[in-house]
């Protein structure tokens, strides 16, 4: 069989376009492989979320370029993803052993596409997506399975590349997304992962009166022992319809990521963020005291142009007021296209970034660490999803990492209560309650 390496770069939504890359290509005769020295097509799923992502991307390029000089003129190399539908034919120029450029919405045109290089180089990147094909998906081995919903942005955010690289809010169908769902299930997945760039914004252009909340509770209806997970949240995007649909459910997690870039109003405000340090406050209050052991995790940056320090301290103040369990963080990064891209004079210097980055993680990792000893003495529901030296390891609803310290036997994808004995920063340590000693039907499938 051809050989394909794939590596994958950036986001949840990315890798699972690579697992459909991959299965899909399965149904021509092309096999996965972690060698890159057998590997007859190259493959980098990009993203462009930052410029250091595209660089990476860029660096991917140069060695397998490298490898078709010296070792194998035959093979071929192609680049998808963000920065393939951001820079399309440039690619090309600045690549010249680059065959293949394809887009985030050209994805299911790939075998046609691998047939066209082989008489020469290809850029397609079309602004309308292809419509997708019910190809195998050859998913990673884990008990959690990416499962998009949607895709695309209609907020603009002055900071984000998003809507131009993964163009305009579309939804799959209800049926479309609850056939998947029981396709996964049917493999022995124990955890779905929903994926949309805004979620909550879910069924607004389809034509049947749908949305997020709906979605929601016909998942929570499918036979099983698993749980639903999803990511990301827009803050005013979040009905009280979604709070009340989690805490009635059965199998969704207690876990909303929602990202809130800022804890300065004008700073939000310029970033085109539409509410209020108040707003998300009281959106994050109604979800507490909505929802039991409830895990609020966000995104923050640092360095926005034009942010004053006075205006960074209220985001680093901001972790500790609305008592966030874990944030991701990152310098801000201009991108092509966007408004913020734009605001060259009022860029904040490199080194001053990274300054400000470093205390926003240090503040980060104290927060994580009050969230965690919160649960010191409580019991969790904790999914096993694997075992290192003997100790196995899980999540537990709120996605809190749990290692269980008793040596009792366990299984991969079993469901077990586990009582908090200690926690450190990034996890917590506890002991099994009750033990399933069968091996369930995901074991069996491994």
């Amino acid at each position: 069989m051809k050989k394909l390496f794939i590596d994958t770069l950036g986001c949840q939504m990315n890798k699972s376009d690579s697992e459909r890359i991959i299965g899909m290509l399965s149904h021509f005769g092309w096999e996965n492989t972690d060698n890159e020295q057998e590997a007859d097509l190259f493959i980098v799923n990009t993203c462009a979320i930052r410029q250091l992502s595209a660089d990476k991307a860029y660096s991917r390029l140069g060695a397998w370029g490298k490898i078709k000089k010296e070792k194998n003129k035959n093979v071929k190399i192609a680049i998808c993803g963000c920065v393939a539908q951001l820079e399309k034919e440039n690619l090309l120029k600045k690549f010249p052993y680059v065959d293949l450029v394809f887009g985030t919405r050209n994805i299911y045109q790939l075998p046609d596409l691998i047939k066209k290089i082989e008489t020469g180089r290809v850029c397609a990147t079309n602004d309308n997506p292809v419509i997708e094909n019910d190809y195998k998906i050859e998913r990673a081995k884990s008990i959690n399975a990416w499962l998009p919903i949607m895709e695309g942005c209609d907020n603009f955010c002055s900071y984000c590349i998003v809507p131009y690289t993964r163009g305009r809010e579309r939804s799959r169908t209800i049926e479309a997304i609850v056939c998947e769902a029981k396709k996964i299930l049917n493999q022995g997945f124990r955890e779905i992962t929903l994926l949309g760039q805004n979620v909550d914004s879910y069924g607004k252009k389809l034509e049947e009166k749908v949305n997020f909340a709906t979605l929601l509770r016909e998942l929570d209806k499918l036979e099983g022992d698993f749980r639903i997970r999803f990511t990301s949240s827009y803050p005013t995007d979040i009905t009280d319809e979604v709070i009340e649909t989690v805490k009635n459910s059965k199998k969704i997690c207690e876990c909303f990521h929602i990202p809130m870039q800022s804890g300065n109003d004008r700073i939000l405000k310029e970033m085109n963020r539409r509410y209020t340090k108040e707003e998300y406050k009281n959106i994050v209050q109604k979800i507490r005291n909505s929802i039991e052991n409830v895990a609020i995790t966000s995104d923050f940056i640092a360095g926005f142009p034009s942010e004053t320090y006075e205006e960074f301290l209220d985001t680093v103040n901001i972790i500790d007021e609305l008592e966030l369990d874990y944030s991701n963080t990152a310098a801000y990064s201009p991108r092509p296209f966007t408004k913020a891209g734009k605001m060259v004079d009022l860029f904040i210097d490199e080194e001053e970034k990274k300054r400000r980055l470093n205390i926003l993680n240090e503040k980060v990792k104290q927060a994580t660490l009050r969230s965690n000893e919160k649960y010191i003495g409580k019991t969790l529901e904790v999914l096993i999803d694997g075992v290192k030296d003997g100790i196995f390891q899980g999540r537990a609803g709120n996605n809190k990492v749990v290692h269980i310290l008793d040596s009792k036997k366990h299984f991969i994808g079993e469901f077990i209560n586990v009582k908090i004995k200690r926690v450190s920063t990034w996890c917590m340590f506890g002991e099994s309650l009750k033990v399933n000693n069968e091996v369930d039907k995901y074991e069996k499938s491994l």
